[in-house]
């Protein structure tokens, strides 16, 4: 059978499993659906959430479970460096990325994105979290060019489709310019976006 990706082109962590199934060279079919709770979908993704991908053995739900099968799945390197340590810094750049940047950021996506008014008091609570979050990732990461070194690994994959986002709550909230004050975050994601993966995923969005 193979495997069924299923989601939709609009969500982050979607593209972060298509990009990096398109970069590891498996083949794969995808099956749009959105997040829902429907007793059909529920059974193969228990939260409803997407991403999910069907295989031969059954279903797998979370992005970073499902990296983890694909990673040994797929042709060429890993996206995880040799090293147990480097590889455990991987994932902390990772963690720090969903808990404490697209996380908080993903709770104003409805007043930026699609039309819902957050109260004042959402904003003023997000506001502290995400400059913590985006002062302790300048902490950890290295860019260099590559957020975990001078190798890709899944971080950047993490980096360039949550991160993105969430500098447009913050300049569309607070006018506040993240990406001048990060500018290593314009230099990575010019970096990212040479490779074939991320233009065909980008393109599929657009297409949506």
């Amino acid at each position: 059978m193979g495997i069924k990706l299923y989601g939709m082109p609009l969500s982050n962590y979607y593209n972060i499993v298509k990009a990096v199934l398109i970069e590891k060279g498996i083949l794969f079919e995808e099956v749009l659906v959105k997040p829902n709770q429907e007793a059909e979908y529920l059974a193969k993704s228990p939260m409803g959430k997407v991403p999910c991908i069907e295989t031969d053995q059954g279903f797998l739900t979370e992005t970073g479970v499902i990296l983890d099968y694909v990673d040994i799945l797929g042709d060429g390197p890993s996206l995880y460096p040799d090293d147990p340590f480097a590889k455990a810094k991987v994932k902390e750049l990772i963690r720090y990325i969903e808990l404490y940047i697209e996380l908080p950021g993903r709770r104003l996506y409805g007043d930026v994105y699609f039309g819902r008014s957050a109260s004042d008091e959402e904003k003023s609570t997000v506001k502290p979290l995400l400059e913590k979050g985006f002062t302790a990732l300048q902490r950890i990461g290295k860019f260099d060019p590559y957020i975990a070194g001078t190798e890709l690994t899944f971080a950047d994959f993490y980096f360039f489709f949550a991160v993105p986002p969430v500098t447009q709550v913050c300049k569309k909230t607070w006018d506040w310019n993240v990406r001048s004050e990060i500018p290593q975050i314009t230099a990575h994601s010019d970096l990212l976006a040479t490779r074939e993966s991320v233009k065909q995923v980008h393109a599929d969005r657009k297409g949506a």
